[in-house]
């Protein structure tokens, strides 16, 4: 989180921006990446939190935590690519995509499964 935000306000300086895009394609890039990042780390932070409470094995828990951080890296890295996606980038924003959604999918099975336990 703390690349991706550092990269927003390094282009705004750049671009003397203070505010939106500016119509920058480079910067509207990175306020989206970042944006999709804060989206979806709350909720996995809080998921872990819950499963970890509710006595899930360490090994689902670190087993989550790796897939999300490497899901959102690949994120992150197909966003900065910014050129047209290209089909290994679409195919990498599609696994990104897919293991993020499995993430919150399998941590909240988990904790369904825990809760009636």
């Amino acid at each position: 989180m703390a690349v991706l935000s550092i990269r927003v306000p390094m282009r705004r300086g750049v671009l003397d921006v203070p505010f939106g895009d500016g119509g920058d394609e480079a910067l509207a890039t990175r306020i989206r990446a970042f944006g999709n990042f804060t989206e979806y780390a709350p909720m996995v932070v809080l998921l872990l939190a819950l499963l970890e409470s509710g006595g899930a094995r360490p090994a689902l828990l670190h087993g989550l935590g790796i897939a999300f951080v490497a899901s959102r890296v690949l994120h992150a890295v197909v966003y900065r690519a910014r050129t047209e996606l290209t089909t290994p980038l679409k195919i990498g924003r599609g696994i990104a995509a897919i293991s993020t959604w499995l993430v919150l999918v399998s941590g909240a099975g988990a904790a369904a499964w825990l809760s009636w336990g």
